[in-house]
């Protein structure tokens, strides 16, 4: 009879057992797994580099309730303002793919280190490489804007000159630009910058919150001409119709000085690649029928 009884108490603990790990399941998919499908269908990538976004913004969120310090978080959000928020990414996000990269760098270098004969130290000379290849991805992207900007900018001012002395004022001739200007981020700039216009702050409070987001020398110089012609009522015609003439000089002379640097550039791939071959064609055969001419007689 105790027998029977034991046998009974143990399978009724382990009914509940399996029924309480039932219920767990069941409340993991419903809150988390379900979840987490649902924000991977939200994203617009979807498959593989979906589940890795909602991933990296689930790593991003814990980061910023754990390790994000005030110092990191200003820099890289200055970072990524200035290369136009790529991929929507916010610090924590980065911080996240630095851990990631770091781990898949660490694991990548054991996997080399072991299969090479190499030092162990290289394991962590790539687990280092992993960490810093997102901050060095996000100043990529910030050279790239820079230089879509820097491009688009003398058209733009033009047609922002050309408006202005066809009579309109500068909200309209900016509503222009953005209307007939090519698309790109010195476009998205300026439509926000009128944007900011139509909400009701100043030209000078817009305009210096573009300097602030973009950082890019010459459009700080144009800006802050136009800033200064406008606290001095010069004529704002005059002072763009300057500032597009010596926007085109500078233009032309980093043109000169670009194409003046190209020797120098050319010189290492000559050396190092260009005058080997040329001189193994040349003195190729000549050396061969030194060394193995006399084989054959």
């Amino acid at each position: 009879m105790q027998e029977v009884i034991t046998s009974l108490l143990l399978g009724g603990s382990a009914l509940f057992a399996a029924a309480a790990m039932a219920f767990f399941g069941i409340g993991i998919y419903n809150n988390v797994f379900e979840r987490f499908v649902s924000e991977v269908a939200e994203e617009s990538a979807g498959g593989m580099r979906g589940i890795g976004s909602v991933a990296i913004r689930k790593m991003g969120a814990l980061n910023r309730q754990y390790i994000m310090w005030p110092g990191y978080e200003a820099k890289m959000r200055k970072s990524l303002i200035k290369a136009g928020d790529p991929s929507g990414y916010k610090p924590e996000d980065i911080m996240a793919l630095q851990e990631v990269g770091a781990f898949f760098g660490l694991i990548g270098g054991l996997i080399l280190a072991n299969g090479l004969g190499l030092n162990l130290a290289w394991s962590l000379v790539m687990a280092l490489f992993g960490m810093f290849y997102p901050q060095i991805w996000v100043s990529d992207q910030v050279k790239k804007r820079h230089l879509l900007i820097s491009r688009a900018l003398p058209y733009n001012l033009d047609l922002l000159t050309l408006s202005v002395e066809a009579g309109l004022d500068f909200t309209g001739a900016l509503a222009k630009v953005v209307e007939k200007g090519k698309a790109g981020p010195l476009k998205e700039e300026l439509a926000l910058v009128l944007k900011q216009l139509k909400m009701g702050k100043t030209r000078e409070e817009a305009l210096k919150a573009m300097i602030v987001r973009v950082d890019l020398p010459p459009l700080t110089t144009f800006v802050t001409a136009l800033i200064q012609a406008d606290k001095m009522g010069t004529s704002l015609g005059k002072v763009l119709r300057i500032q597009s003439t010596q926007m085109r000089i500078d233009r032309t002379q980093r043109a000169e000085k670009l194409a003046g640097e190209a020797p120098v550039k050319m010189l290492f791939p000559l050396i190092a690649c260009i005058f080997p071959t040329v001189f193994m064609v040349l003195f190729g055969p000549i050396v061969f029928q030194f060394m193995f001419g006399n084989v054959g007689g």
